[in-house]
């Protein structure tokens, strides 16, 4: 199977993991776009006979992963000024739905989850995917599904979970 071939057999698995990444249609698209054309670039870097599923999905995480802390610097630039960052809209009291608690999840928790369950990676193609090894993909996994699960059912974050700011809560001791 040729080149191109091989990667527009691909393009559904890309379109369905970063719409579930990204959550909303047009980033995704955009995403996806921005990851065909950095595989036609970086075309010679693949090996043949190694997954190709793992390298697209490789280029996708790592360019999502540039695009959230370029966004995490813009959000700090509008917080110095004093202005407020877009938040997720309100929903009326009871369970969130799954599409608003995935986006909930920190970054790392939902690449993994995304990749295990939406794409059946397994540990070790998840870990090349992300860069890290089997037991961090094991350990983020599971505490995604747990929050996840809280985050269904409605229940109040753990005292260790992430602040507003996606950044660990921090308490006063004495």
């Amino acid at each position: 199977m040729s080149a191109p071939h091989a990667i527009v057999g691909q393009i559904p698995a890309l379109r369905r993991y970063a719409r579930a990444l990204t959550g909303d249609a047009w980033a995704a698209d955009d995403l996806v776009q921005d990851t065909l054309e950095r595989a036609c670039h970086k075309w010679s870097l693949w090996t043949p006979g190694t997954d190709l599923r793992a390298w697209l999905f490789t280029l996708m995480h790592n360019l999502h992963a540039s695009q959230v802390r370029r966004t995490a610097v813009q959000t700090m630039d509008i917080d110095a000024l004093g202005t407020e960052p877009a938040a997720l809209p309100a929903t009326p009291d009871g369970p969130l739905d799954l599409q608003r608690c995935l986006l909930l999840l920190p970054e790392d928790q939902r690449a993994v989850l995304l990749l295990a369950a939406l794409e059946d990676l397994s540990y070790a193609e998840i870990g090349r995917v992300l860069g890290v090894p089997v037991g961090t993909v094991m350990s983020r996994l599971s505490r995604a599904r747990e929050r996840l699960r809280r985050l269904m059912d409605g229940s109040p974050p753990e005292r260790s979970e992430a602040g507003p700011t996606g950044r660990p809560a921090l308490r006063r001791l004495k």
